[in-house]
């Protein structure tokens, strides 16, 4: 099932929780919203899930325009950040809840509760109270019942945030994993960057109740739309240089960097400085003994921390701005110490010039 939010706003007094948002989910694909607390995105997804009613705009599931249809007629399950499991029935009575809400025969109510169970791996646990399961077990029975009904579409608010580490790679290959089984629209939300790159089709990334950048997470990752997007989705390190020369034929602008003068691919820039996002890993340390390399930059190193398959730096920058660079098999080249001078080169090919 399509969803398409047209222009949605959502006010609570005086704040604009959705500020005239407008997005398209496809047919079963796994859709994110990320971004920070007070964002919007739970809003946004109760909004969908009919819980809030949009001031203004247009929720469409395929075709029909669904705002003023309750919550249990929109044929949606959800997955809450708590769980909302009913403490004093077992798993089986859980799962098997919204079907009995609507009437479903028990000899079919019991072979879609045994189906969904296997599914999660909850076999066996029928007769068990919530009270007795492990969190990630919860996890798996809230799912189990917001997918038990065979809803259009899944939507999940947070649901790993109340699981350790370990624990939450697990669920979200799992959530995974059954999302492209059933082939089931998921709208997910979380402030995760990390579990939203690695579940999402596609991303949404929101801020002050209005949406920075939609993309893959590959796009949004290597190509950021804005100073935002790129310092929440990942570490980045956000640089300003003051230009010094455009060439139109080679789109290379040349900035300028403590003195020295670096190259970077770009349009011609539109302000006499440029703003740029670079990812530490993108940056190369430079031996102290190769000379003639362009971009190369010298900085002293602020703190280092090691991280068992890499070091990261933070090492002086120009203007007195820090750079955070990140050394991968730091065994092959030694970790520098604190206030040792520290050689780096920006490739001039990789930052992204930033709007915002």
């Amino acid at each position: 099932m399509r969803v398409q939010l047209i222009q949605i706003t959502k006010r609570f007094g005086a704040v604009r929780a959705i500020d005239d948002i407008s997005l398209t989910v496809a047919e079963g694909e796994f859709f994110t919203l990320l971004g920070p607390s007070g964002c919007g995105k739970t809003t946004l997804l109760r909004s969908i899930a009919g819980f809030h009613t949009p001031d203004a705009g247009e929720i469409r599931f395929g075709d029909r325009v669904v705002n003023s249809v309750p919550a249990h007629r929109r044929e949606t399950g959800m997955v809450f950040q708590n769980y909302a499991l009913f403490p004093h029935l077992s798993v089986y009575d859980n799962v098997a809840y919204g079907l009995r809400a609507r009437r479903t025969d028990g000899a079919e109510t019991a072979g879609r509760v045994a189906e969904i169970l296997k599914s999660v791996q909850l076999e066996g646990l029928e007769r068990r109270s919530p009270s007795q399961l492990s969190g990630g077990q919860q996890q798996r029975v809230a799912l189990a019942r917001a997918l038990v009904i065979s809803p259009q579409i899944l939507l999940m608010d947070e649901p790993l945030s109340n699981l350790d580490a370990k624990l939450r790679v697990s669920m979200r290959e799992e959530i995974r994993r059954l999302q492209k089984r059933l082939g089931i629209t998921t709208i997910y939300v979380t402030h995760d960057q990390e579990e939203a790159m690695a579940v999402s089709d596609r991303i949404a990334i929101l801020n002050r109740g209005r949406v920075e950048q939609v993309d893959t997470p590959v796009g949004i990752y290597f190509r950021p739309a804005s100073r935002f997007a790129a310092e929440f989705m990942g570490a980045s390190n956000i640089l300003e240089f003051p230009v010094c020369a455009y060439d139109a034929q080679s789109s290379v602008i040349t900035v300028e960097a403590d003195g020295h003068r670096i190259e970077l691919a770009g349009e011609r820039p539109v302000d006499r400085t440029v703003t740029v996002s670079v990812r530490p890993e993108w940056i190369r340390v430079v031996p102290a003994h190769a000379p003639g390399d362009r971009n190369v930059l010298e900085g002293t190193v602020l703190s280092s921390a090691f991280l068992g398959s890499m070091v990261r730096y933070r090492v002086s920058g120009p203007g007195g701005q820090v750079v955070t660079i990140e050394v991968h098999h730091p065994e092959e080249s030694g970790i520098c110490a604190d206030g040792e001078r520290l050689r780096y080169q920006i490739p001039p090919d990789r930052p992204v010039f930033l709007r915002g």
